[in-house]
């Protein structure tokens, strides 16, 4: 049994020191080329969608980090048996380290914008494993003499040590690597020729529990297939406008900013959001109208759609008719007074108002591509999510939490509401018990696509009670009570919870 342990663990620490290596060379070249977060994004690719939202829903933003876990569960698992296998012929282990690795270069290259020289992580991993493994099987196979004996265990104990060390410094090394890459570039962004109107001031201090009226870019959402964070210099960054033009056109960075620059307040709401959910944030963005750049490349007649092209050729479709009906849909450089941070995009994005992200807000955007959705279709339209997905209305309660526990007398019931693109939220009605609607008090306005701040005050009695909050909108709708999934165009129904007041 010791000696089967014992050789499970080399495969572990021959293949751990190989996934450090790569590690540290993904982070010095293409950190999606890391072999464990190239397995993971293309796990992500091929999961059905009715499990992608299952994770969501269940573990939040923390499924990329359990996703990456379970594959090194499994990778660790499988090194193992690679291990025991060397134990009778090295050669079977290392073929099966081999064919693990085989599978990690495969998913690098399944990504749309592969190249040969991404393989070098992979590459690194393989040579690093099997000689580790090899070094570790010599070690432990020395000659088993009594006056060898002590011999033995130090050449095990030495390669063991030698190597673990290895994996360590290599793992720990990329991460510094891959922190330092991702610092913020030292950029200062000109004023907006058309600022917004001044920010007011929210219920933030006055209602306790209450969503923040602006969302610090810290805090914002992030929800998208990365596992890892794009490394785009400014510098280097271009975006070329093609297909149904009149002239292709290329835009650097500079050239970008150089155009009028506008700021605004918009809510962004992602699909996977579930009624009452954590995926919307309202932050205040800055940059150049789609428009003003669709213009300067002069959009032909036939394209109904645009498909917009990530840094790594992730591709998402927004209908060309929305994103130009007159909305201010921004090519975004800034987020809340400052550069973008590069988990949102950095250098550019795409910001549509009331629509949902996955058709619209395209983050490190090197591409926009006048096209139609019979020529050509994106990663989410593949996987038979809407073409054309406004933000549906609705009302989140925030405070008291579900199932919390209050006293009775005055409760301050509060939240946020959006009714991004359907005149705004006009008021909030609130319910407790299933008893008649109540009008809430609302909070500022900062724009029909800006959330809304709402409370109401509750005069709580003892027991279990169910609060439920509904929208109403500016062109004198009442959101749908009816129940819908997030797939495929977004989710719809009341937040309602139970709270016990004692």
């Amino acid at each position: 049994m010791k000696q089967r342990l014992a050789w499970a663990s080399y495969g572990i620490l021959a293949t751990l020191c190989g996934l450090g290596l790569a590690h540290l060379v993904a982070a010095l070249t293409t950190p999606a080329t890391s072999p464990v977060l190239a397995v993971g994004s293309a796990v992500i690719d091929l999961t059905p969608t009715p499990m992608k939202e299952w994770a969501i829903r269940t573990f939040g933003s923390a499924d990329k980090v359990i996703l990456v876990g379970s594959v090194m569960v499994g990778v660790v698992l499988l090194a193992g048996v690679a291990g025991l296998l060397a134990r009778h012929r090295l050669r079977y282990g290392a073929a099966l380290l081999l064919l693990l690795v085989g599978v990690a270069a495969a998913a690098v290259l399944s990504r749309p914008a592969a190249v040969l020289t991404d393989l070098l992580p992979s590459l690194v991993a393989a040579l690093a494993a099997v000689l580790a493994l090899v070094w570790l099987a010599h070690a432990q196979r020395a000659p088993d003499r009594t006056e060898a004996t002590n011999t033995n265990r130090r050449g095990v104990l030495i390669a063991a040590g030698a190597l673990g060390a290895l994996a360590v410094a290599g793992g720990v090394t990329g991460r510094l690597v891959s922190g330092l890459r991702l610092r913020p570039e030292d950029i200062t962004l000109p004023s907006p020729t058309d600022p917004a109107k001044p920010f007011p001031r929210g219920l933030d201090d006055q209602v306790p529990g209450i969503t923040a009226f602006r969302t610090d870019n810290a805090d914002f959402y992030r929800v998208d297939t990365r596992l890892d964070v794009p490394v785009v210099s400014a510098d280097d960054w271009t975006l070329t406008v093609d297909g149904d033009v009149d002239e292709e056109l290329t835009l650097t960075f500079d050239d970008l900013v150089a155009m009028e620059l506008i700021e605004r307040d918009i809510t962004l709401t992602c699909v996977s959001n579930t009624v009452g959910g954590p995926y919307a944030g309202g932050a205040r963005w800055l940059g150049v109208r789609l428009t003003d750049v669709l213009d300067r490349a002069g959009v032909g007649d036939s394209a109904d759609q645009i498909l917009s092209t990530d840094v790594d050729g992730m591709t998402i479709s927004t209908p060309l008719a929305l994103a130009t009906d007159g909305r201010d849909a921004l090519l975004a450089v800034g987020m809340n007074g400052e550069p973008l941070p590069r988990e949102h995009g950095f250098p550019v994005r795409m910001v549509v108002p009331g629509l949902y992200g996955f058709i619209s807000a395209t983050k490190w955007v090197t591409r926009l591509t006048l096209t139609t959705y019979a020529e050509q279709s994106a990663y989410w339209t593949d996987r038979d999510w809407a073409t054309d997905a406004p933000i549906k209305p609705s009302a989140r309660i925030d405070t008291p939490a579900a199932l919390a526990d209050v006293d009775a007398g005055e409760v301050v019931v509060g939240g946020i509401a959006w009714a991004q693109y359907d005149e705004g939220v006009a008021g909030v009605q609130v319910r407790i018990d299933g008893g008649p609607w109540t009008d809430a008090q609302l909070g500022p306005d900062a724009g029909n696509v800006y959330w809304r701040q709402w409370f109401y005050k509750w005069q709580a009695e003892p027991g279990s009670h169910r609060i439920a909050a509904r929208t109403l909108t500016g062109d004198g709708t009442t959101q749908t009570a009816v129940r819908a999934e997030p797939f495929p165009d977004g989710a719809s129904g009341v937040h309602e919870l139970i709270v016990n007041v004692g």
